[in-house]
């Protein structure tokens, strides 16, 4: 970027952030994560159960949200839903995703996931509740703009100082990895066949496109389940695809070369900086700057899955999506003028494909892998936590005897199409499983040594359950059953709630 577009940039922040300063927001909470992190789920469990533990009798045990300290100490008087903050911005479909989890008027039997995210929405929630300290003790309230956008826009602001070469060499040196190289053998081939220096053609930079985002797109695939693959719209286009600003792909440039005018390298350059002009640039200045606090929801079990190749390459993305944000202490100058984070939560999401025995080791692991990112941030002023959670909880936990042992094993209802030990499941009826224990040493995840007597079999799967059935009290929905998710709201904002 140029040193003037840098200042407009800047200038426009600071504008923004002086008129949400203005207009009284009082909190914008980021929810990011990467593909089928469970976002959608973790937002749709939240607002619901605020929506509905605000409603809680006086005489209603206070246990469902007990480190919630507002809830817990009954000071939580209301939660209302507003009205969509920005008008240029999608509502996030709350009603629908909660009609999706508990089968709405089709009835439980029609329960299922929602759809994940593909890009930015917003919603707004006001927090009616006692103030307990300070000189405004009494009724008092908070305003939450809570903003859900796909982790892998995340990944993309790096290449904000990147330029099209160091993007192409970065690209092709870590397609060559051993993890990598099978499923980018086909792109590679495409790749070795042209010449930068030739002409430049649609149908070449349209058959260039098609091949990087087919190895992308394996990557993404929950076999390899990696996690590093920048421009994170290649896989989610929306209404960009086909456009020229997605037409384009790294190639092998060599070290300072110029290339002419009307050439295939020149027609990929400027589309590259296109990418960045008309996505990257306008999310970053538009949405993520203006962010206060964030969650960052990690599947670490689709990675543990995949093998040590897959968890390496999470951790690179943790840190590469850590690196992204502004953190440091929040103070009235920056609020106005240059906002900051200064809560980050790294959640490892799905906690309930385990028995609760595995809850702390899981968390132990994703320590493990954000321990890079969470040293920079902290030496900036950030508070940083970790979690392992479960928004919406959808086993339970169970004894089973095998060969004479008592397992620790969970009880739900496995996905249509999951399969363990030979057995494929239907998804219309309960079964034990025992997904296995993670390691008491988190490191043993990166060397690859939790595998058993098969080579082809782990020492943990992990599958996928359908969401419990939520009944109705009263005429309105009992809270959904959820692990540690009133911890990660007291941490994201607790403080604000006193």
């Amino acid at each position: 970027m140029s040193l003037l577009g840098s200042i407009l940039n800047e200038t426009a922040i600071a504008a923004r952030s002086l008129a949400d300063y203005v207009t009284g927001t009082g909190l914008r909470l980021g929810v990011t994560g990467l593909s089928r992190s469970g976002k959608t789920v973790f937002l749709t469990a939240l607002v619901h159960n605020l929506l509905r533990l605000s409603k809680a009798s006086a005489a209603e045990p206070r246990r469902t949200f007990p480190v919630f300290r507002v809830h817990a100490e009954n000071r939580l008087t209301r939660a209302l839903l507003e009205q969509q903050p920005d008008d240029a911005v999608p509502r996030f479909a709350y009603e629908q995703h909660l009609a999706a989890l508990t089968g709405g008027d089709e009835g439980k039997d029609a329960r299922r996931w929602p759809e994940s995210t593909n890009r930015i929405s917003e919603l707004r929630l006001t927090l009616e509740f006692e103030r307990k300290e300070g000189w405004r003790k009494g009724a008092s309230s908070l305003t939450l703009d809570i903003v859900d956008y796909p982790g892998e826009w995340l990944l993309d602001l790096p290449l904000l100082e990147k330029d099209f070469a160091t993007f192409s060499r970065d690209t092709i040196e870590a397609s060559a990895a051993a993890s990598r190289a099978p499923l980018a053998a086909e792109w590679r081939a495409m790749l070795s066949s042209l010449d930068p220096k030739a002409p430049a053609t649609e149908t070449d930079a349209q058959k260039a496109a098609q091949a990087f985002t087919g190895y992308l797109r394996a990557s993404r695939n929950d076999r390899y389940a990696l996690s590093t693959l920048p421009p994170g719209r290649f896989l989610m286009p929306g209404d960009l695809e086909g456009s020229p600003a997605l037409t384009f792909a790294p190639l092998q440039l060599g070290d300072g070369e110029i290339y002419p005018s009307g050439s295939l390298a020149a027609m990929m350059e400027r589309r590259y900086e296109s990418y960045k002009s008309h996505v990257v640039r306008p999310f970053f200045r538009d949405h993520f700057s203006r962010l206060d606090r964030q969650i960052v929801l990690v599947d670490a079990l689709a990675s543990l899955n995949s093998g040590p190749s897959a968890v390496r390459d999470l951790e690179n993305a943790m840190s590469e999506v850590l690196n992204a944000f502004r953190t440091g202490r929040s103070t009235l100058w920056s609020t106005l003028f240059r906002p900051r984070i200064d809560k980050i939560l790294f959640a490892a999401t799905k906690a309930d494909h385990l028995h609760h025995t595995s809850h702390d080791r899981l968390e132990a692991i994703l320590r493990l892998l954000v321990a890079r990112a969470i040293a920079r941030a902290e030496n900036l002023g950030a508070d940083i936590d970790v979690i392992a959670l479960a928004a919406v909880r959808a086993t339970r936990d169970a004894k089973v005897k095998h060969n004479g042992d008592m397992l620790d094993a969970i009880i739900g209802t496995p996905l249509a199409g999951e399969a363990l030990h030979g057995e494929t499941f239907e998804g219309l009826s309960e079964a034990a499983i025992f997904p296995g224990e993670l390691p008491d040493d988190p490191k043993r995840v990166f060397r690859g040594d939790g595998l058993a007597a098969s080579d082809d079999e782990a020492a943990w799967r992990f599958l996928r359950f359908r969401p419990p059935i939520i009944e109705d009290t009263d005429g309105r929905p009992s809270p959904i059953p959820h692990i540690r998710l009133d911890r990660a709201l007291e941490f994201l904002i607790g403080d604000r709630l006193v």
